[in-house]
C-alpha cells in the first residue's frame, strides 16, 4: 500500500520570474525620494552636467538610475571600468555609473570621464551610498569637480514608499493582498526596497505552495525565517 504522507502535500510554484520593472510608470514616489526624483524628471534641465544621487542600500537608487538611463539613451559603466566610457563622453553620450563605493574609485578615470561629458555638453549621472566627501578622493582637481556636482540625497523609504512597492509588488503577481497585512509588513521587515522584494518573493511562493492566501500569519512566519538566516522556509 502507498504510505499515506504525514504532511500536506504541496503545489510547488512555477518560476515566473518576477523581475523588477525600473521604468518611470513603476516608480513610486514619497517623501522618502521625492527631491531624487525630481532631479531624474527634470532632466536635461540640470543645473550642473554631473548629478549624484546618494542613500542607504535599498533606497531605490538603482531604480532611479535606471529611470534616467533609459530616458537619456545613457551608457551604463561599472565603477571598476570607468575607462571602458571615454569613447562613448567623447561622442556626447550621457553616462550613468551605479554603485561608487568609497576609496575604490580609478580617480584619474573619472576626471577625465567628467571632464568629456562638460567638454561634449552631456550629462553624467552617478549614484553612491555616502556622500562624495567620504569617497576618499585625494586628486585636487577631482574634488574641484565633484564640488561642482548637483547632489541630492534619498532616504531610508518611509511608511508611504514600503506600502507602494509592496502593494505593487503583489499586484505584479496577481496576489490579492489585505491592508493590515502590508501594515504589518512595512512595521516588521528592515527599511530596504530590497527586503520587501525578498519578503513579497517568499511570501507569493509559500501562498502558492500551500494554496493559501497571504495572511497576516503567513507574513510573521515569513519575517521570523527571515530574521533567523532561514534560506530555505518550512511553514
Amino acid at each position: 500500500m502507498p504510505r499515506t504522507p504525514d504532511r500536506k502535500a504541496r503545489q510547488l510554484p512555477l518560476d515566473l520570474g518576477h523581475h523588477a520593472e525600473l521604468s518611470r510608470e513603476n516608480l513610486i514616489v514619497s517623501p522618502a525620494n521625492a527631491a531624487a526624483v525630481a532631479l531624474v524628471d527634470r532632466w536635461p534641465d540640470w543645473a550642473a552636467p554631473v548629478a549624484i544621487l546618494t542613500g542607504p542600500a535599498g533606497s531605490g537608487k538603482s531604480h532611479l538610475a535606471e529611470v534616467w538611463a533609459q530616458a537619456a539613451d545613457a551608457v551604463r559603466l561599472a565603477p571598476d571600468r570607468l575607462g571602458q566610457g571615454q569613447e562613448a563622453a567623447q561622442q556626447g553620450r550621457a553616462i550613468v555609473v551605479d554603485g561608487i563605493a568609497a576609496g575604490t574609485i580609478d580617480q584619474t578615470a573619472l576626471f577625465h570621464l567628467i571632464n568629456q561629458v562638460r567638454a561634449a555638453g552631456s550629462h553624467m549621472l552617478l549614484t553612491s551610498r555616502v556622500l562624495p566627501a567620504a569617497w576618499g578622493v585625494t586628486l585636487p582637481d577631482l574634488t574641484s569637480r565633484l564640488r561642482a556636482a548637483t547632489v541630492v540625497g534619498i532616504g531610508e523609504p518611509d511608511d508611504l514608499l514600503l506600502a507602494g512597492v509592496i502593494t505593487k509588488l503583489f499586484a505584479d503577481r496577481q496576489v490579492e493582498v489585505d491592508a493590515h497585512v502590508v501594515a504589518y509588513l512595512i512595521s516588521r521587515i528592515e527599511r530596504s526596497l530590497s527586503t520587501a522584494g525578498r519578503v513579497v518573493d517568499q511570501l507569493d511562493r509559500i501562498a502558492l505552495e500551500q494554496k493559501t492566501r497571504v495572511t497576516r500569519s503567513l507574513a510573521a512566519g515569513v519575517i521570523t525565517a527571515l530574521d533567523q538566516g532561514q534560506s530555505e522556509l518550512d511553514l
